[in-house]
């Protein structure tokens, strides 16, 4: 088993990296920036280092200070959680030339899966279902007229690298295409360094389903079924479920067949999940792979009883995995909300400041994973999200009533949060029937902007 891991992330994901490193008798290093020494996953580490400034670029992208403070503490891994460098394949090789365990897929995995173009690639050649679209990246704005053509319209331009929405634009016709173009080749420039981008056919309001896989180093792979991830907001998850309330059982048996037959194509090792959209008819079309431990992965956990964590590191350790596929049984139902610093009636403006009074949710299947603590200072230079509620019951009904009280229960002072919002979601009709897409958001945004007029 390894012996001590420097995460290389901050927040919820640092402090639940560490919690798992602390029940498998590992040490743990946290790195942090100059904007927050009195961090929580600070405090929980066994050892922590500052590796530079507020900005990312400075401190939790910067690879040379990250692998330095890896190298200097002795530590034998490195765990990148989500976001971040988590799915840099160069970041991947450097810790490798480290002579430190990288806790995640191999760089060549990273870049080839990473790549969404190369991606679609892997996944025709094994006849798994993919979006129509083009077969290569788009090389110009005639290139691309020709492929919307083939295609045909509406259709959705896409960055071949990175994710989260960014370097994404859709055309509903030939009008629209060059100006599309430009927008997303320059935003895929801005975020990721890559300007090249592929074409898609748009699918209208489809559901977003993705299977958790996890593979390890003795070619044993397992699924632990799927989540909906529908209800987002510009490509952001809000709020996650497990499993898909409304997937028929044999398109979810046939999508858990397919992404298993991806892993074991690529002879992919560690946790990652293949993304699918579920159009209306409940046909169902790979998108991208993550090849990461998600953000929503504790509802997951709370279905199937398995400590997705400690089984990556215990893959990078060179472990088999320590549950076969008959031992994984989907146990009722679990949602989760992400708690962002935000104000969400008022044009989602991230909100930074001290934490005055915090109450936290308690009570029978409610899980928080979060990084606050009275006095803890939530910065303006990251992500939003200062936490993850969880609920785990017997069905989905259930799941909601719980949601909605862990939420009343849920006070924090000092900041803004979309707790209010998330209720406001929870108690929507729609929602509540599971009458929800990629597209509810939007509506639901649009319903509460007439109602405020």
């Amino acid at each position: 088993m390894l012996k001590k891991i420097l995460i290389a992330n901050r927040g919820e994901i640092a402090v639940r990296i560490i919690r798992a490193c602390k029940e498998l008798g590992i040490e743990t290093v946290a790195i942090y920036s100059t904007a927050e020494p009195d961090a929580l996953h600070v405090q929980l580490a066994d050892e922590a280092i500052c590796v530079g400034g507020p900005r990312a670029v400075d401190s939790y992208l910067n690879m040379q200070n990250i692998l330095s403070a890896a190298c200097n503490t002795g530590c034998d891994a490195v765990h990148p959680g989500y976001g971040f460098l988590s799915e840099n394949g160069k970041f991947a090789r450097l810790v490798n030339q480290c002579q430190l365990t990288f806790i995640g897929p191999s760089s060549d995995m990273i870049d080839l899966m990473g790549n969404k173009s190369s991606a679609r690639a892997v996944m025709m050649k094994h006849q798994i279902p993919v979006v129509p679209g083009s077969d290569s990246i788009i090389s110009s704005v005639s290139d691309g007229l020709a492929w919307a053509m083939k295609i045909g319209y509406p259709i959705l331009i896409k960055a071949a690298s990175g994710g989260g929405g960014k370097g994404m634009r859709v055309a509903y016709d030939a009008n629209e295409f060059e100006s599309a173009y430009k927008l997303a080749t320059a935003e895929a420039k801005a975020s990721f360094g890559d300007d090249t981008v592929y074409i898609e056919k748009y699918i209208e309001n489809p559901k977003h389903i993705e299977i958790q896989i996890i593979g390890d180093h003795h070619n044993n792979y397992l699924h632990l079924y799927e989540r909906d991830c529908s209800v987002q907001r510009n490509h952001q998850k809000v709020i996650e479920e497990a499993p898909c309330a409304t997937l028929r059982a044999e398109v979810r048996q046939s999508m858990i067949v397919d992404a298993l037959k991806a892993a074991a194509a690529i002879n992919y090792t560690n946790a990652g999940t293949i993304e699918f959209i579920l159009d209306q008819d409940q046909k169902y079309y790979f998108i991208e792979m993550n090849t990461r431990i998600q953000v929503e992965h504790p509802i997951t956990e709370m279905i199937t009883g398995v400590d997705l964590i400690k089984e990556q590191i215990r893959i990078a350790s060179g472990f088999p995995l320590s549950v076969r596929q008959e031992d994984i049984q989907m146990r009722g139902y679990a949602i989760e909300c992400r708690i962002n610093a935000e104000n969400s009636f008022h044009g989602f403006q991230p909100s930074a400041g001290t934490i005055e009074t915090l109450v936290f949710p308690g009570g029978f299947g409610v899980r928080l994973d979060t990084c606050i603590y009275p006095g803890a200072k939530v910065t303006p230079f990251y992500d939003s999200m200062v936490g993850k509620l969880i609920v785990h019951g017997n069905n989905r009904m259930e799941c909601i009533y719980k949601m909605r009280q862990a939420l009343e229960e849920f006070i924090i002072v000092g900041i803004t949060t979309n707790i209010d919002f998330h209720y406001y979601i929870l108690n929507n009709p729609e929602y509540v029937k599971g009458i929800f897409d990629v597209g509810f958001m939007e509506r639901l945004l649009r319903e509460l902007e007439k109602s405020e007029k």
